[in-house]
């Protein structure tokens, strides 16, 4: 029954509209294209980062106030880095959470010798928003469901203390990315850390290139983090309960994601669409798993239009 109702509801989705058109000035640079190209559907950190590096900013940033490693808990990775704009505003800021991939078994959100995760941070303050940054245990010493309890603990925190660097605690953007967007999707889904009634401020997700229903996987960092008994993972899987929230949403991947993130991402938004909750998308032409991220804060702004636009017109 459940393989059958995804199948009605990826034929339900073939009839809703593309929320979100790129702009056609913002479009990857022809020598970019061939070198992601050549890359393909593989998940390649460190080419990847050579390509994208040198277009980023490095530290100090000019207009930017950044604190390092604020501690939301009592692991060694319960960590935060908060991004605030230099000079006046009119009121409190949005707050921009970005929660980084790593097959839950690696990844952090600074990688050293690069500008990432910053990248995501820095575009957020351009925009007048206060950025922060989320790192989290990581299996197999912490399985599931390790992460999103920790994603839910650096939500109090923030909701707690952002007011005082700026933020408006009643106005959080909640955005993942690959393992990522599964742990948010994960502590969206669970009502004992993200209940209906204690919305924590999340105004909208912001789900890219994400895995939301395990059933059937056999990979070992999917069994490092939801355990040995494949039986449990359709259980363990955020899609149901990310389906039922009512919390806006806004899905990405790229035409080079590997196959089955591009079956997630598109299972995830016919669901929903066949519950009349269509969200806001984009499809990323000559991008990668890892290019779509590592380019936001680039000339090459396709994700950061569309991101930018779900928060500004997000009440």
């Amino acid at each position: 029954m459940r393989r059958r109702e995804f199948r009605l509801a990826l034929l339900a989705g073939v009839l809703c509209a593309l929320a979100w058109t790129p702009n056609a000035n913002a479009q990857m640079p022809p020598d970019i294209v061939e070198k992601i190209k050549a890359i393909g559907r593989v998940i390649d950190p460190p080419k990847s980062y050579a390509i994208y590096g040198p277009l980023h900013e490095t530290e100090p940033y000019a207009g930017v106030k950044v604190t390092r490693d604020i501690k939301y808990g009592p692991d060694e990775r319960n960590a935060l880095d908060v991004f605030v704009p230099e000079g006046p505003s009119i009121g409190p800021r949005a707050v921009f959470i970005f929660v980084h991939g790593g097959d839950f078994v690696a990844g952090n959100k600074r990688t050293p010798g690069t500008p990432f995760y910053d990248n995501f941070m820095l575009w957020a303050a351009k925009n007048g928003m206060v950025g922060v940054n989320v790192t989290y245990r990581l299996a197999p010493a912490n399985p599931w469901p390790a992460a999103p309890q920790d994603l839910a603990a650096a939500m109090k925190w923030i909701v707690q203390n952002i007011a005082s660097h700026g933020g408006d605690p009643a106005r959080i953007f909640l955005t993942g990315s690959s393992a990522g967007a599964a742990i948010v999707a994960s502590f969206v889904a669970d009502p004992k850390l993200h209940p209906a009634a204690d919305n924590v401020g999340v105004k909208g997700l912001l789900l890219l290139a994400g895995v939301y229903d395990f059933t059937g996987f056999t990979d070992p960092s999917t069994k490092a983090y939801l355990g040995a008994d494949p039986a449990k993972y359709t259980e363990r899987s955020p899609l149901i309960g990310l389906i039922n929230s009512k919390l806006p949403m806004f899905v990405a991947w790229a035409e080079l994601d590997p196959p089955f993130i591009v079956k997630q991402s598109e299972i995830l938004y016919a669901n929903l669409c066949n519950k009349n909750r269509c969200p806001k998308k984009i499809w990323l032409p000559n991008h990668s798993h890892m290019s779509t991220v590592l380019a936001v804060n680039t000339k090459d702004t396709q994700l950061a239009d569309a991101l930018l636009n779900f928060v500004l017109t997000t009440k």
